[in-house]
């Protein structure tokens, strides 16, 4: 994989920093969102694809992007299918942080040192080239705005950043809610994407450990299909997961 695109988890993550503060919104949940964000990075490029609520490896053969092909190595050794929700629920200690400082490498953020209550070493994250992130948002704006269907990657971000509890970040307040709405809608319109946006919400739920339907049959309105929840009412507490490296990351 060239790195002439950037990645799902990084697009996840910089949709995710207030340019304001330097700290990521709805941290806990984005942990998990970016764990799915790699998978669907991965079926994007052919290497896994969804076999019902599972995942499958399809071509072991690197990316040549160390960090997914870390996932995707572990995904091999598996040896068989895993349900996405167990794969997203499972520990990922630093993920976050392995994001933020391949953005830092990369020049997109710059870590700004600083002290919580005066004497904790603290680190935030300022976005050096706002266009990008501008961008990335404008992709998301035209898909809400215009009604048409967007392409997968775009779907799958949409669906990401429901899931996590972004649109509550991004489309605030009363005058956001139907934007919120719409972003979730927009979940329908890639199969990977809403697979996995749904397993990040089943983990936050605490529903790892029951069967569930697909995400196209729960979006066909099947037999025990239940709606995504509102973003404007907050996301539901998940399990605990290991603390980050560096605590001043929000």
């Amino acid at each position: 994989m060239g790195r002439s695109r950037r990645t799902l988890p990084e697009e996840l993550l910089l949709l995710a920093l207030d340019p304001t503060t330097g700290t990521t919104a709805q941290p806990q949940s984005l942990d998990l969102g970016l764990a799915g964000a790699q998978l669907v990075e991965l079926a994007l490029a052919g290497r896994i694809a969804p076999d019902g609520d599972r995942i499958a490896v399809v071509v072991p053969r690197p990316t040549g992007d160390p960090t997914l092909d870390s996932a995707l190595e572990l995904l091999r050794r598996r040896g068989a299918p895993v349900r996405a929700v167990h794969w997203i629920g499972g520990p990922r200690l630093g993920l976050r942080q392995t994001y933020l400082s391949h953005l830092e490498r990369c020049g997109m953020v710059a870590a700004v040192p600083g002290q919580m209550c005066g004497v904790l070493p603290t680190t935030r994250y300022q976005a050096t080239d706002t266009a990008i992130s501008r961008e990335i948002r404008a992709r998301l704006d035209s898909a809400i705005r215009t009604g048409v269907p967007p392409d997968p990657r775009t779907a799958a971000l949409a669906a990401l950043a429901h899931a996590v509890g972004l649109g509550k970040h991004l489309y605030p307040g009363n005058e956001g809610r139907s934007s919120r709405s719409r972003l979730r809608d927009l979940i329908r319109h890639d199969p990977m994407g809403g697979l996995v946006a749904h397993a990040v919400m089943d983990v936050q739920n605490g529903a790892a450990a029951q069967p569930r339907r697909t995400a196209a049959g729960r979006q066909a309105g099947g037999p025990g299909a239940r709606s995504a929840p509102e973003p404007a009412r907050g996301v539901p507490a998940q399990p605990r997961h290991g603390s980050m490296a560096r605590a001043a990351v929000h």
